[in-house]
């Protein structure tokens, strides 16, 4: 059984930093392409970060580029969401994600996609 658990969430001022944490078990980390989403209050759920299994790509929504960094480290099963300059509306609950399969490039923003979900953190910004 695969186990996907964040950690990291809280409560900040609009500037600060926040890193948010994902621990995978169950499955060897480098054969799974991660994700990072989020969902804010009345929103859908929306992507925000994807990273291949080693790390050599990485991708983001418009909104965070420049601000927010994925990585990962597949030696300790871990994967981060390094979140800089954060604003009133990076408030959500953030979720981290794994998928199996292949056709990264063309699904890594696609929800239904990824194949294991962590629980979530409450991510919350205030100005």
């Amino acid at each position: 059984q695969v186990t996907v658990v964040e950690s990291g969430g809280g409560v900040v001022q609009a500037g600060d930093s926040l890193r948010a944490s994902c621990t995978v078990s169950g499955r060897t980390l480098s054969s799974l392409v991660m994700g990072w989403f989020r969902q804010a209050p009345g929103k859908e759920r929306e992507f925000v970060a994807a990273i291949t299994w080693t790390g050599e790509s990485t991708f983001y929504t418009d909104s965070v580029k420049g601000r927010f960094t994925i990585s990962r480290d597949n030696a300790k099963n871990d994967v981060y969401l390094q979140m800089d300059s954060l604003k009133p509306e990076d408030t959500a609950v953030y979720s981290c994600a794994g998928a199996r399969s292949s056709g990264f490039r063309t699904n890594y923003n696609r929800e239904g996609w990824y194949d294991y979900w962590g629980q979530g953190i409450q991510v919350t910004v205030s100005s």
